[in-house]
């Protein structure tokens, strides 16, 4: 199921015996596990009736024990398990899965991964209980989040800004969710630019990795030494490996960008997996690159990417790196 139709199944009190929630963007599973805690019971039936364990402390029998009790002055018993990655021995609840409690709810909270539905206890839970597959976003998508999000909160958000905060922060909805929810506080629900992000974000609208790529792609020398120095200054907040993650991510769509032979609008965006705002930093990396000097920067990238790790590299320290790569 969906995150909307759980949540619905939620609104309706129409609950299911076990929800198994799983995947690597953790957002929506914690989303799901707060709205199974502060909506299915009132305060006085939560009291003797909602449980929430943790996979480090508890035991797949301890889990198995809970769920079997009958409610008290009410029709359902909630149990949530939190962490549940760290439970040993999780296949243990095959027996309980094959015969679950009907005036139980048992909901799993699994992070940061999935079960593999090719093993016997995946197949089980893929047969007998409701799943939701939290994934993460692909960067082209965050984008988009991040406008629904802001919009949802009765607020707006340019596009640089999306860029901004996406770069920056990654594609984790959680930090991206709580950086939002505090601007739009600060801001008062107005619209938010990048000159709120640098004054109660700290993201430097001038010297970030977004404005990094745009400064390779216009060859603007000057400008990527500055950026480069300042990231030098907080080696801590600007590590070598993200920011070659993110050049390697963003010269790729420029060689895709080669490739492609229809250059509307629309099919660079379908193909790049990008807002169609974005396309003309692509279009200007793409006439002052040749497939030829891409090749070289990608053997540039893993050069660096091994020298950072130390591979080849006895003294130069991760700013020195950065600096020698920007040049090449």
């Amino acid at each position: 199921m969906n995150y909307r139709d759980i949540k619905l199944e939620i609104e309706n009190k129409n609950l299911q015996p076990i929800y198994f929630l799983m995947g690597e963007e953790n957002y929506y599973i914690d989303l799901l596990a707060n709205h199974f805690s502060n909506e299915i019971l009132n305060e006085q039936e939560k009291e003797f009736n909602q449980i929430t364990l943790y996979g480090n402390d508890i035991t797949t029998e301890q889990i198995i024990s809970e769920c079997k009790q009958y409610p008290i002055g009410t029709d359902k018993r909630l149990v949530i398990i939190k962490e549940a990655q760290n439970l040993k021995k999780i296949e243990l609840l095959d027996s309980y899965i094959d015969n679950p409690q009907k005036s139980t709810s048992l909901v799993i909270c699994y992070k940061k991964k999935s079960l593999d539905k090719r093993k016997k206890f995946g197949k089980n839970v893929s047969k007998k209980c409701i799943i939701f597959e939290s994934k993460k976003l692909y960067d082209n998508e965050v984008h988009e989040w991040i406008i629904k999000y802001v919009k949802k909160k009765g607020c707006l958000i340019d596009h640089h800004s999306t860029a901004l905060l996406s770069d920056s922060l990654g594609s984790n909805l959680s930090k991206l969710a709580n950086e939002l929810d505090k601007l739009i506080i600060l801001i008062n629900k107005k619209e938010i630019t990048v000159k709120e992000i640098e004054q109660h974000i700290g993201i430097s609208k001038d010297y970030n990795v977004f404005e990094l790529q745009n400064t390779l792609a216009n060859r603007e020398v000057l400008k990527a030494n500055k950026i480069i120095n300042y990231f030098s200054q907080n080696p801590k907040n600007h590590n070598i490996i993200p920011i070659i993650s993110s050049l390697f991510l963003f010269f790729q769509k420029v060689i895709i960008y080669h490739q492609i032979k229809n250059k509307s609008a629309y099919e660079v965006a379908k193909e790049l997996k990008i807002n169609k705002f974005f396309i003309k930093q692509y279009q200007i990396a793409a006439n002052k690159y040749n497939k030829k000097q891409l090749f070289k920067i990608f053997k540039c990238l893993k050069e660096y990417v091994l020298r950072s790790k130390g591979i080849n590299n006895k003294n130069t320290t991760s700013s020195a790196l950065l600096k020698e790569l920007t040049l090449k």
